[in-house]
Parts: structure tokens; sequence; C-alpha cells
């Protein structure tokens, strides 16, 4: 059974950091394309970021040069670093598991997490 765990997630400042984690059970992880979701009140899910086995990133152009996708092999983990956070990034945000890239682009697997929360606010 594939299990996807996130953690991180809280109340931060306009302009602070937060790094999420997601960790992964029954799934062969080296072998899994990952990703990063979020879903705002009233709006659809989308994606934020994902990163392939060989490293690959893919970047949702409203979140490019704050927030950083990586993952540890090792400990079958994948971590969003969030920095300059903005208010818009208030969302649950949701870790995907064995997706694809197709064309560059992420195409969600049929994994996910129950959502961490990341609300930014003064």
């Amino acid at each position: 059974q594939v299990q996807l765990v996130e953690s991180g997630g809280g109340l931060v400042q306009p302009g602070g950091s937060l790094r999420l984690s997601c960790a992964a059970s029954g799934i062969i992880f080296s072998a899994a394309v990952m990703g990063w979701y979020r879903q705002a009140p009233g709006k659809q899910r989308e994606l934020v970021a994902a990163i392939s086995t060989g490293g690959t990133i893919n970047t949702a152009d409203s979140v490019k040069g704050r927030f950083t996708i990586s993952r540890d092999n090792a400990k079958n983990t994948v971590f969003l670093q969030m920095d300059r956070l903005r208010p818009e990034d208030t969302a649950v945000y949701y870790c995907n598991g064995a997706g694809r890239f197709v064309l560059a682009k992420y195409r969600a697997g049929d994994y996910w997490g129950q959502g961490t929360q990341v609300t930014v606010s003064s």
C-alpha cells in the first residue's frame, strides 16, 4: 500500500519561508517521479513543482525563483523549500507520486498525500 505523508505546513508571515516534506512508503521511491500540487479555496488544484528520477525539474511560473523541489532517495522523501512566501501562496499543499513527464510537463500519478495547510498572513 502506497502512503505519502506530508509535513511542514503552518502559518508564516509574508516574506517568510517554510519547508515541506513528503515521506513515501510502499513505492520504489528512487524510480518514482514526484510532484507537489496546491489547492486554494475556490480554486482548482494546480501543479507547483515536480522532479524526475534523474533530477529534471518542472516548476510553475508563479513560484519560479522562490520555491525549490528536491528529493532524497535514501530517505524516500521529497521536499519543497518555499521562500519569499506571499499571501497568494496560501493553500493546501499535496504530495503526488508516480507521475510522469509528458513533453517536459508533469502529469500526476495515482498517489496523493492527505495535504498540509500553508497559510501566509500577517
